[in-house]
């Protein structure tokens, strides 16, 4: 039986072996892993053919459905969680159909040679931390202004000045040219002067107001003090939050390239 162990794999199975051990293991609401040489057909918002390719199938206990080729961490085709599954041996060929009901779309998809058929109880309660480089905080500012501030809106980045590189350089609300300097650890006074050189550079060139704000998550003591001084302002931001809006964006991303009405979804 399946569920007496916490995993079972077949190694290069029939095609009604395979039949029968995914349609146990789909009843069972476990993790599922096929590997071989299949074909897929999607019909939905579009439709799409994928031609046949060694490529690995998984099946998770929420109902999800994703294929994956060799290469590459997306899915070349895939369904969201609640889907219904039909699996039956036919014409010599596996066949697993993921349905969904609303919206209405489905993927089938065919195997002719199947290399193994795995399925796993698993259990993950694990939490999830997110991270963010210096870069990912960029990258948030960039898809959100507003974490600089409201009204901010964005002219450049990595603009070059003469002392370097300016991370983001926009202007407020009010009109003034704003240098924006990130660090993702607590920034010290290094950075505080580091951005000074920033600002001095860009009102040696232009006519006009130049603000500096430096970004962090938070300034080490005495570092507020030197911002007076130089006239700069900080703007506390949280590496955690800027990694949750870039894992959104691909979320979104991911969705609107398979969603998109056109004649591929894979």
């Amino acid at each position: 039986m399946l569920n007496s162990k916490p995993f079972t794999v077949l190694v290069k199975p029939s095609v009604k072996e395979a039949a029968n051990a995914i349609n146990a293991a789909v009843s069972q609401r476990r993790t599922i892993l096929v590997i071989g040489d299949c074909w897929v057909h999607y019909s939905g918002r579009a439709s799409s053919k994928l031609e046949p390719g060694e490529r690995i199938l998984i099946i998770k206990e929420d109902g999800s459905l994703l294929v994956h080729r060799s290469v590459g961490y997306e899915p070349v085709n895939w369904q969201p969680p609640g889907c219904i599954f039909h699996i039956q041996a036919k014409d010599n060929a596996l066949e697993i159909h993921a349905v969904r009901r609303k919206p209405a779309e489905s993927v089938k998809v065919f195997f002719d040679e199947i290399h193994m058929v795995s399925a796993l109880s698993l259990v993950d309660s694990g939490e999830f931390s997110l991270y963010a480089s210096e870069e990912d905080m960029q990258k948030a500012i960039l898809l959100e202004p507003s974490l600089v501030e409201e009204g901010f809106k964005l002219i450049s980045y990595e603009k070059k000045v003469e002392p370097g590189f300016v991370d983001v350089y926009g202007v407020d609300k009010d009109g003034n040219l704003v240098v924006v300097e990130i660090k993702r650890k607590t920034a010290g006074n290094d950075a505080a002067l580091q951005l000074a050189k920033y600002v001095d550079a860009i009102k040696s060139k232009v006519n006009r107001e130049v603000r500096g704000i430096l970004v962090a998550p938070n300034i080490a003591k005495g570092v507020q003090r030197l911002l007076a001084t130089l006239q700069l302002d900080f703007k506390a931001l949280d590496p955690q939050k800027c990694a949750g809006i870039l894992k959104r964006s691909k979320t979104r991303k991911l969705e609107t390239f398979f969603k998109k009405d056109c004649s591929e979804n894979c």
